[in-house]
């Protein structure tokens, strides 16, 4: 019998899911069991009981999530059955089978009318449906599994994946200018960071429940991050700042949601880089 824990990882092919991929080459540690949904389908409530039981994780990192915001003002059912459904059923089972569950939520469970950074123990007001799915599935995840550990994360982008960082570096070289909204305050997170946050806290000696923040350090707007990536990749465009008025969405966006990261830091020691930082490396690493 293999004394190893297994890790499985669910959303696999996404943006964290990848980077904890990259990641897993230097924790040999774990074995490890990466899944996206053509392995376990979460939509598949029926049968996810029994594709758990199949293979028996001791550790969930669920990184799947139907995060397409705007998509999700006009798919309800699958929003509802990605970010709050399945996630009962993970956390039942992980709860019924000494099994550690660590689930990925969102700063879109805030309304945004907040004016300073906000704590784990904020009152949360989504705004839009993919906000109102992922808070449900917060709460089932923690009356399921009151062990469970939830990391709250914000504006995700790696080099895997379609994100704001590979979009704007693509427009910044096909266009002479660009509009970027200048009203909504937060901060990004490099998905590498995020998963060697994840990484701390599964390998940390004491495991302890709840809700953690985390994203880069910064409190910059979308048209900040825009400039940072100009001038990171020394693209030739010009970038104005625009109101969210001017550029409307399907799905209402937090005009606030700056994470405290304090919780994390003092309680499992995760190192937070700079937002700067973090982008310079994800650009520089071969965007």
């Amino acid at each position: 019998m293999s004394t190893m824990k297994k890790v499985l990882i669910t959303g696999a092919k996404g943006q964290l899911g990848s980077e904890l991929t990259v990641l897993s080459k230097i924790y040999d540690q774990f074995e490890w069991v990466f899944t996206d949904w053509q392995e376990l389908d979460l939509c598949n409530l029926e049968n996810l009981e029994s594709g758990l039981s199949t293979i028996n994780p001791q550790i969930i990192i669920n990184c799947a999530a139907h995060t397409a915001v705007d998509k999700a003002e006009f798919e309800l059912e699958l929003s509802d059955v990605l970010n709050h459904k399945s996630v009962a059923v993970l956390a039942q089972w992980s709860h019924a089978n000494e099994c550690k569950l660590l689930h990925v939520s969102t700063d879109y469970v805030f309304d945004g009318t907040a004016s300073i950074a906000l704590a784990e123990t904020a009152q949360p007001n989504p705004i839009n449906v993919y906000g109102v799915t992922k808070l449900a599935g917060e709460k089932a995840c923690m009356n399921e599994n009151p062990e469970a550990i939830i990391i709250r994360t914000s504006w995700v982008y790696s080099s895997f994946g379609n994100n704001f960082v590979k979009t704007m570096s693509r427009l910044m070289q096909e266009r002479e200018r660009l509009n970027v909204v200048n009203d909504q305050i937060g901060s990004p997170t490099y998905a590498a960071d995020l998963a060697q946050a994840i990484m701390t806290i599964i390998t940390h000696e004491n495991w302890q429940a709840g809700i953690y923040n985390f994203s880069n350090e910064g409190e910059i707007s979308w048209f900040e991050f825009a400039l940072a990536i100009q001038e990171i990749g020394k693209f030739d465009c010009e970038i104005s700042g625009i109101p969210s008025s001017a550029y409307p969405t399907p799905a209402k966006r937090p005009q606030y949601s700056l994470l405290d990261k304090s919780k994390i830091k003092n309680t499992y020691g995760v190192v937070v880089p700079d937002y700067k930082e973090s982008l310079a490396v994800c650009m520089r690493g071969g965007l």
